[in-house]
């Protein structure tokens, strides 16, 4: 093969091995930082593959549902406060009785005279501990003033219960019975053995807005 002029062979040689020698020095150099390296690529693949496994902490977790507790009586229910609600409950040993019985009183002409449209009829009932009946009925407008006008001519004592409301009782045979209209609203109650203080005020919250 013919040699191209110029090139001295000896001089490459040297160059060649200069080279060498520069390659070696850096892989030297390198060598005890390698390990480190490799270390730091690890860390990175095994976090990636840790948080790619791992749910979003961010994402939205549904919150857990409950179901409220059914009661037999709803209607009933919704009249008393928590604390008379298990007051009566306690005292008769369960949930009231819930119909739409007619509203009980002695007095036969008042039903008669106030046409009430019931809404419901809520009775408490112990074996030993009495009986609480109460009727919440819708009136007329007016049935204030003749509920007044017809429990004081049938003995009962009366007084202003609200605004423009009357309220009157009485004691008979059967208990205390007590009768309450205002704005629309009519509310009988009879005591038998047992009657809770202020019943009346805790329950008219619920009836009457003010």
């Amino acid at each position: 093969m013919a040699r191209i002029g110029g090139r001295n062979s000896a001089m490459a040689w040297v160059v060649g091995l200069g080279c060498a020698a520069v390659v070696g020095a850096l892989l030297v150099l390198a060598a005890p930082a390698l390990p480190m390296s490799m270390q730091l690529v690890g860390d990175a693949l095994r976090n990636a593959s840790v948080a790619a496994s791992e749910p979003d902490a961010t994402a939205s977790v549904p919150a857990p549902t409950t179901d409220a507790v059914p009661t037999s009586t709803p209607a009933c229910r919704e009249l008393y406060t928590e604390s008379l609600w298990a007051q009566l409950a306690q005292r008769a040993g369960g949930d009231p009785v819930e119909d739409a019985a007619a509203p009980v009183s002695s007095l036969t002409t008042l039903s008669a005279a106030l046409s009430p449209a019931v809404r419901v009829t809520c009775t408490f009932a112990g074996v030993s501990t009495g009986r609480i009946v109460t009727t919440v009925s819708d009136v007329s407008a007016d049935a204030a003033a003749v509920a007044r006008a017809t429990l004081e001519t049938g003995g009962f004592t009366c007084a202003g219960f609200g605004d423009g409301g009357v309220r009157c009782e009485r004691t008979t045979a059967d208990g205390v019975e007590e009768q309450a209209v205002r704005a629309g609203v009519w509310v009988s109650t009879l005591y038998s053995g047992w009657r809770p203080d202020r019943y009346l005020d805790r329950v008219a919250p619920q009836l009457w807005a003010h």
